[in-house]
């Protein structure tokens, strides 16, 4: 049983994500700050932090001597933290930019290596529209997850070579508690811009990445998959 080592995965997309590898026959391991129950019989749920970039390499080591080789990697741990440039704290700032864009490519780095000595592996980046779109008070997390995507291309030619693919996913205005939320004009405003007139779900983009990382996505590689039910059509 292939081993996908998902991030951010105690809630939302991560959650989403992890439920559906495992019902497609991985062994997910979980990582998020704090352990909740596991979901699922195949998922195993790991405390890190990893805004702790300086323990990343230790950490899959750590993780491999415990589960074996890792063939899939979901970079999804993420913040979504709002605010006018001009205000935002530079702590922040830094934050954002160490979790959502530093954190992944540490990850990245260390769990790749296995993938390249084993000849096979898939990585998936979630990304966001809001790198392409931009978005009023999302500046630095736009920078962030557009960052993301030059990322995902250029480690697409690095690793590509030796059978390893790495793709993005850029996700819509999802319909989970954050969206939920939001006042019943602003949704309104954001459903009215979609070419299909609804929000996608957590599970649409699970189904994207799970299909990146099956044996079906084996030709895919260095693309950015969209899933925002046509808002950006």
């Amino acid at each position: 049983m292939d081993n996908v080592l998902v991030t951010g995965a105690s809630r939302g997309l991560g959650a989403a994500i992890s439920e559906r590898l495992a019902a497609d026959g991985f062994h997910v391991i979980a990582v998020a700050r704090k352990i909740k129950e596991p979901t699922a019989e195949r998922i195993t749920p790991v405390a890190f932090d990893l805004a702790d970039t300086a323990a990343i390499a230790d950490f899959v080591r750590a993780t491999r001597q415990r589960f074996g080789p890792i063939y899939g990697l979901v970079n999804n741990a993420g913040l979504g933290t709002e605010g006018l440039l001009a205000n935002m704290p530079d702590a922040e700032i830094e934050a954002l930019i160490r979790l959502n864009t530093l954190s992944p490519i540490i990850m990245s780095k260390y769990v790749v290596r296995g993938m390249m000595a084993q000849g096979r592996g898939r990585v998936v980046n979630i990304s966001s529209i809001i790198a392409s779109t931009g978005f009023n008070a999302l500046s630095v997390y736009a920078a962030t997850k557009a960052s993301l995507v030059g990322f995902t291309r250029s480690l697409a030619r690095e690793v590509g070579r030796v059978g390893v693919t790495v793709n993005a996913i850029a996700p819509g205005f999802i319909d989970t508690e954050m969206t939920r939320g939001l006042g019943e004009k602003e949704r309104e405003r954001i459903v009215a811009r979609s070419a299909l007139r609804r929000l996608a779900e957590p599970a649409d983009v699970a189904a994207m990445a799970a299909y990146l990382i099956s044996e079906a996505g084996r030709n895919i590689s260095g693309a950015v998959m969209t899933v925002d039910a046509g808002s950006t059509a």
